[in-house]
This record gives C-alpha cells, sequence and structure tokens, in this order.
C-alpha cells in the first residue's frame, strides 16, 4: 500500500510471543499497519495458543465464560442479519468460520453453507459439528474456492484484519460475490472510545495477528479501489465490554469487571453520537459510489 506511514503506537503481543510490535499510520487510508509483519511461514505460530478463544470452545475461565455466553447471543443477531437480505438460493460463505458455530446456526436455518478456516484444529472442531453434512465444504484458503459468483452472502466476522493482503484478498471476495450478493466485514474500529483510552493496551490491537486497524474511512476506501460500496454500517455493542475486560487484564495483570464495564459503557454511550463504536460491521454490496 502505497501510503506515508507515521508512527502511532509500540504494543506487546500478549498471547503468545510477548514481542513488541509498531503500529504505523497510514495517511492515505487513515488506518494502522503492524510493523514489522510476519511472514507467512511465522504468522501461524503466533495463533497456537490456548488463549486464542476463537479458535477453541473454552469455558475454562470467567473470561471464556463471558465470550461463550457473548458469543451465543451474537450468532442468534448474525443469523437475523443474513436473514433481513433477500436472497435467491441462500448460499452462504463464512471466512474464518472458527470452530463452527454460526455455519452450524446457518445451516440449521436452511442456509447452504461454505467455510474457511485455515487453523488446523478449529477446522477439525468445526468439522465434527457439522457431522452427516457431507455437503459441506471447509477450505483452509480462500484460493481453494475456485467458482466465481456463487455466494448470496459472505461474511468476514472479525476476519479482514488477519489478512496479509488485503487489496488483493478484497478482490477475491468481490469475485466470489453473486452480483446483487451482499459482503458482511465485521472489524474493531481504532477510533473507538475504548482503544483511545486504552492505547497500546487495547486487547483489538491484538499484534501480531491482527496486521490491519481500521477505521470507517478506510474501510470504504479500500473497498471503492475494487467499486464496492458500504451500504449499512452497524454496530457490535457488546465487543466494547469483552475488549475492555481483556484490556484491563493486559494493563494491570488482571481483570477487572467493574471498570472493564464501565469504561465498555461509557465507549458505547459516546458512540451514540460519535458512532465510532469498539467493533462496526459493514455491509456492502457490488457497484460504484
Amino acid at each position: 500500500m502505497n501510503s506515508e506511514k507515521v508512527h502511532y503506537l509500540t504494543c506487546k503481543d500478549y498471547t503468545v510471543s510477548c514481542k513488541n510490535f509498531d503500529l504505523l499510520y497510514l495517511s492515505t487510508l487513515d488506518m494502522l499497519e503492524t510493523f514489522p509483519q510476519p511472514k507467512a511461514d511465522e504468522l501461524s505460530g503466533y495463533y497456537e495458543s490456548d488463549d486464542y478463544i476463537s479458535h477453541t470452545d473454552s469455558k475454562e475461565t470467567v473470561i471464556d465464560q463471558l465470550y461463550q455466553l457473548v458469543k451465543k447471543h451474537a450468532l442468534t443477531n448474525k443469523l437475523k442479519l443474513i436473514n433481513s437480505f433477500k436472497t435467491a438460493e441462500k448460499n452462504l460463505l463464512d471466512i474464518g468460520c472458527g470452530t463452527g458455530d454460526f455455519l452450524l446456526i446457518c445451516k440449521n436455518d436452511g442456509w447452504k453453507i461454505t467455510g474457511v478456516e485455515p487453523n488446523a484444529k478449529a477446522k477439525i472442531a468445526a468439522k465434527k459439528k457439522l457431522t452427516n453434512e457431507s455437503a459441506t465444504e471447509i477450505y483452509a484458503e480462500i484460493n481453494q474456492l475456485k467458482n466465481e459468483s456463487q455466494f448470496d452472502v459472505i461474511t468476514l466476522w472479525h476476519v479482514l484484519e488477519h489478512v496479509p493482503n488485503v487489496e488483493v484478498y478484497i478482490l477475491t471476495l468481490k469475485k466470489l460475490l453473486k452480483p446483487n450478493g451482499i459482503l458482511i466485514v465485521a472489524v474493531p474500529n481504532f477510533k473507538s472510545y475504548d482503544a483511545n483510552y486504552y492505547k497500546q493496551f487495547w486487547a483489538a490491537f491484538d499484534v501480531p495477528r491482527h496486521l490491519w486497524h481500521f477505521s470507517k474511512k478506510s474501510i470504504q476506501l479500500l473497498f471503492a479501489k475494487q467499486e464496492m460500496n458500504v451500504v449499512k454500517i452497524l454496530p457490535m455493542w457488546f465487543d466494547s465490554f469483552y475488549v475492555s475486560l481483556l484490556s484491563e487484564k493486559y494493563k494491570n495483570g488482571k481483570g477487572n469487571f467493574l471498570k472493564a464495564f464501565y469504561i465498555g459503557l461509557i465507549s458505547n454511550i459516546k458512540a451514540m453520537s460519535t458512532k465510532e463504536h469498539s467493533s462496526l460491521i459493514y455491509i456492502l454490496k457490488k457497484g460504484k459510489y
């Protein structure tokens, strides 16, 4: 990406390596880049941790249990969202499907499902949940999907920030989407109140697994390059609370529930006027602005 880069923050990887990484501000795109980014053969190692909860169904800690509780509620809302679109054949692609919970709830609601999940352990867990469904395919990489214009809905729930070649990836997404299809992209928002409050301790920076850190402007600009249009932006209300809880742990060595709840609440209240929620869902379609 051709853009002037200015140092923004230095953050620590609290999950695996305990190494420090810089966040560089890309001025022309209004987004942050993690530097240095792990090489392709190194990146998978940064996901090999029991603390990386989206690749497990762990309920061991209080934070795990809270995550699973919120996830259950979120799944219902995600299904309601995709069902709000009028689609012909209900063909769904969920990229970064993790352990398969969203695929399962969609399958049970009549959707024809396909998943992409690079992590081998998560992929195995997803396959177990989707037993007796021979038509279900879960691929390791998006490039294994060869047929263009085959999906009515493509979802990326907190995935785009993990993708190395983000502009090339967006082009691939466009090709896989039907002409009138819907692309749903959920990502953290580094311009939220909780991000500005916790700064280098903000859990949603999650370096170096998160290679990019987006604003509303950056999403609009990146997708506009591929002639895709943001038609709607929705908040993810619960993310501020969960991210604040993890951020408290990173900042103070323990999860302060009351403080995390307070910061999460303030973030949501402020976002009611600024529209800068902790995480945002972007609804996109093919077409110029």
